[in-house]
């Protein structure tokens, strides 16, 4: 399949235009600090994107990230402003009409951005094989990956090395592709569905076992939409999937438990975060208002004090008493079936 997707996104498509699904567009609207970054990048760069969320958390100044699957580095890119001359960012990829790209245009958004150095650097390999590139294990404090991992043969392979790679208390911050059941056999091999980034995505829950076996233990979904297909043939042959894209975050903090517990901890953010000063969403169940009292269990108060976030927050609480499951958990379909109308696009 290496080889199959390399073609599809080497020499296949040219463009988000030749795309048959929007699997591969991102599905919201960027915020507006993040579109006057977008405007600064290079046109080369932005007519590659083959994305399918926004791959953008918050507090970045300084910050060294990793982008699994970086294409031509448009995501390099916006982080490498948001980061700034004190922060880095690394792109992996392995297709080289990609990275051709990426390459190319260092000098161009080092000038850009008024950085007096370039903070982005690109290495060819598969996400599969991290071990063979020169990254120091507990090196970085975020990862990044767009629309990518469904792409990849071994995604057990891709979250163990990323978990290695991350630095206590570093997220995995990533888009991608999902279903709503276990994908037919008969179509896990079909060249087209695969670089339209279907064919190789996880059930959802599968997912959530194997970031859980990976040593994440409690993946946290940001943000999903639904993904429409328009190609009559890839309707007829996906018929009755679901797919969805999502963005999860996941924590490299061992202390977290399998489920939400409740030890009567509480937080109160700040906001005095860039871009969230009236509150912070941590995940799709967690709007964290200014100045308020806000109850978490343990794995969300762990997740807040022991990241790049502790400054931002004070914390109520301790580890004294057990009081069961925090309510609010679940197990059913996490994702919003239908579309706000007026939404999506490709970038």
């Amino acid at each position: 399949m290496h080889e199959s997707v390399q073609e599809y996104y080497g020499q296949t498509l040219s463009s988000s235009d030749d795309l048959q699904t929007n699997a591969c567009c991102t599905g919201s609207e960027p915020p507006q600090y993040l579109k006057n970054i977008l405007s600064k990048l290079h046109d080369d760069v932005m007519s590659r994107y083959f994305g399918c969320g926004i791959i953008c958390p918050t507090a970045l100044e300084g910050m060294r990230i990793l982008d699994l699957g970086c294409g031509a580095g448009r995501d390099v890119y916006a982080l490498s402003a948001l980061v700034g001359p004190s922060g880095s960012v690394v792109g992996v990829d392995m297709t080289d009409e990609q990275l051709e790209v990426a390459n190319r245009h260092i000098e161009y958004h080092r000038q850009a951005f008024g950085f007096p150095e370039a903070n982005v650097s690109f290495y060819k390999g598969y996400i599969e094989k991290l071990d063979e590139l020169p990254l120091e294990p507990q090196s970085f404090d975020i990862i990044v990956s767009n629309c990518v991992i469904n792409l990849a043969v071994d995604k057990a392979a891709v979250l163990k090395a990323a978990r290695e790679l991350l630095k206590p208390g570093g997220e995995m911050y990533f888009s991608d592709v999902y279903v709503d059941r276990r994908m037919p056999e008969s179509l896990k091999s079909d060249p087209v569905l695969y670089g339209e980034c279907l064919a190789g995505a996880l059930y959802w829950n599968d997912f959530v076992n194997l970031a859980k076996q990976s040593g994440f233990l409690d993946p946290r979904l940001v943000e999903d939409a639904p993904i429409t297909i328009e190609n009559q043939q890839i309707i007829e042959k996906t018929e009755g999937l679901r797919f969805f894209s999502a963005t999860y975050r996941l924590f490299n903090i061992d202390k977290l438990e399998p489920a939400c517990e409740d030890y009567g901890q509480a937080v109160i953010y700040k906001g005095d975060i860039s871009n969230q000063k009236a509150s912070f969403l941590l995940d799709k169940h967690h709007l964290i208002e200014t100045g308020k009292v806000f109850p978490v269990c343990g794995n969300t108060y762990r997740m807040l004090n022991e990241s790049r976030f502790n400054s931002h927050f004070e914390f109520i609480g301790s580890w004294d008493k057990h009081y069961g499951i925090f309510e609010g958990c679940g197990t059913s379909l996490p994702f919003d079936s239908e579309q706000v109308a007026g939404e999506g696009g490709c970038c």
